[in-house]
């Protein structure tokens, strides 16, 4: 005797099928809608934070497959904090970054295995190519570990990656050191998150140009050179 599903399924011109494979049917689409509506929503989330990362940045551009990095600008306000560099001298850091001289920034810890060797050694890639350049040319590298960061600790770093007079690498108090991660909007709550970014400026009245990623000392060049055009 048809059931009450297989006689409504053959008034409306239905192939008849069991009860167990209507409901392993109709469990699987389920199934296939929750997995759609999660990947959606990841999908959103991580828009929004990308949003948020990025919401002060102008001129925002995509990284292609050649360049392998993220470029944007942005205008940042110096801190008004006294760091110091590996000879044990203050630098006001206002001072040091707010005049008319290119400068090349990034934000570094000593015993970092990983990211910040490649940085430095992107650093003294771009100084031994800068040529009768280097003495205009200043680069700027923040320990974002200044309790383990003495000037001691960062000569020696310093020594490793031949860095000659243009490069300062300055550290300071934690505080400090945070104050200026946040006007960069580099800071990630620990030096275990740390990520590469190198900001670059040709004067103080241009936005800072912020390259998000692993940019080569080719990258960097070009980028300098872009900005002493103009």
């Amino acid at each position: 005797m048809a059931t009450t599903m297989e006689k409504n399924q053959q008034t409306l011109g239905l192939r008849p099928m069991h009860l167990s494979a209507l409901t392993r049917q109709v469990g699987a689409a389920l199934a296939v809608a929750a997995i759609s509506s999660v990947l959606m929503s990841g999908k959103a989330m991580a828009n929004e934070h990308a949003h948020h990362m990025h919401h002060d940045h102008s001129h925002h551009a995509m990284p292609s497959a050649a360049d392998g990095y993220l470029r944007s600008q942005a205008n940042y306000r110096i801190p008004d904090v006294r760091l110091v560099d590996s000879k044990g001298i203050a630098v006001p850091l206002a001072s040091e970054l707010n005049d008319d001289r290119p400068v090349m920034l990034n934000f570094i810890f000593t015993s970092c295995g990983a990211i910040c060797p490649v940085m430095s050694a992107t650093f003294a890639k771009v100084q031994n190519s800068l040529g009768p350049e280097q003495g205009a040319m200043r680069l700027v590298s923040i320990s974002i570990d200044p309790e383990q960061d003495t000037p001691a600790v960062l000569k020696d770093y310093a020594g490793k990656f031949g860095a000659g007079p243009q490069w300062r690498m300055l550290t300071g108090s934690l505080a400090d050191s945070i104050a200026v991660q946040r006007a960069f909007d580099a800071y990630r709550g620990d030096k275990m998150n740390h990520v590469p970014i190198t900001f670059m400026r040709g004067k103080a009245d241009q936005p800072w140009v912020r390259i998000e990623g692993f940019a080569n000392a080719d990258d960097l060049l070009r980028e300098y050179r872009l900005l002493a055009s103009k």
